[in-house]
């Protein structure tokens, strides 16, 4: 076993999918295989063929992207159990923090798959396509980013959804406020602001019927305290009891994910596919030391990092 007392393990979210994701560790790891067919049995199709073969546009759609990400984020964790890699801290950003509750022993997976299809589902058809849009501000302080939103709402909604680092803030809301913001984020000296090409407008008020919903999907899932804490998209507290796990993940939905603040509370405190979070991390944190495990090389390199 490896000594574990600074490791955190960092999850993604939407966004991160790509065919072929998680087949090495797949093919390499029986952890890792055992997690790919239990979702496919707590899903009733096959996700393991379309994570693995697509297509990408079959992939992409919320629905199927929300339980892809979290299956092979949780059978990264699996293989890097296999090797003695285990966290003392863990945290998600945005889907990611679902993978961080399974990992932690909180969730079953058999449960949160089910529960993040449906998620996806309800947060696509919360705004109906086209009406809606997310857009990366770069180069602004949050506060610029705040006054921005304040003075392009005009009546409509627009809303920090994700403080990724001190100088790359995401917004959401109505499509037309969005691109008020963006061009106005430019007027105030905003290095480049960028339309992003999601189905909906994830993490601003817009979002509020999805959370409804999901209280449903999620009051028959047993739910247990965390073997390790779970640090929060929505406040950056830390989840260490079972209580605090669901009414968090129901805010999650329509608030802004503060994963600055999560990355700084994980530093003070003392995986998946995708490498945007390790590049986040090193952002946030000068002297922090993040490795990418989306396959077996990465796992290797992690392991020999902390050797």
């Amino acid at each position: 076993m490896i000594e574990n007392h600074k490791i955190a393990f960092l999850f993604p979210g939407q966004g991160s999918q790509v065919v072929g994701m998680g087949k090495a560790f797949h093919d390499a790891s029986p952890a890792a295989r055992a997690v790919f067919e239990e979702a496919n049995a707590a899903l009733g199709f096959d996700l393991r063929g379309l994570m693995f073969e697509g297509p990408a546009s079959e992939l992409a759609l919320t629905a199927n992207t929300q339980p892809a990400v979290l299956t092979a984020s949780v059978a990264a964790a699996a293989a890097c159990a296999e090797r003695g890699l285990t966290p003392a801290l863990t945290a998600g950003h945005s889907l990611g923090e679902y993978s961080a509750l399974v990992v932690s022993g909180a969730v079953r997976m058999r449960d949160a798959v089910r529960v993040v299809r449906q998620r996806g589902e309800f947060m696509q058809e919360a705004v109906p396509v086209g009406t809606g849009a997310m857009a990366a501000i770069m180069g602004l302080p949050v506060d610029a980013v705040e006054a921005v939103v304040r003075d392009a709402a005009k009546g409509e909604v627009v809303e920090v959804a994700n403080v990724n680092s001190t100088q790359q803030i995401v917004i959401a809301g109505d499509k037309p406020a969005v691109e008020r913001a963006v061009a106005l984020a430019a007027e105030r000296g905003g290095r480049k602001s960028v339309l992003l090409p999601v189905s909906a407008p994830f993490h601003c008020s817009l979002m509020k019927p999805a959370a409804e919903r999901l209280a449903a999907a999620l009051s028959g899932v047993t739910v247990s305290d965390p073997r390790v804490p779970v640090v929060r998209n929505v406040d950056a507290g830390v989840t260490r009891t079972a209580g605090d796990v669901v009414p968090f993940l129901l805010r999650q939905v329509a608030s802004p994910v503060r994963w600055t603040e999560c990355v700084q509370r994980l530093a003070a405190e003392e995986v998946g596919p995708g490498r945007v979070l390790t590049a986040l991390t090193k952002r946030i944190v000068d002297d922090a030391k993040s490795v990418a495990v989306e396959d077996p090389a990465g796992l290797d390199k992690a392991l020999a990092a902390l050797r």
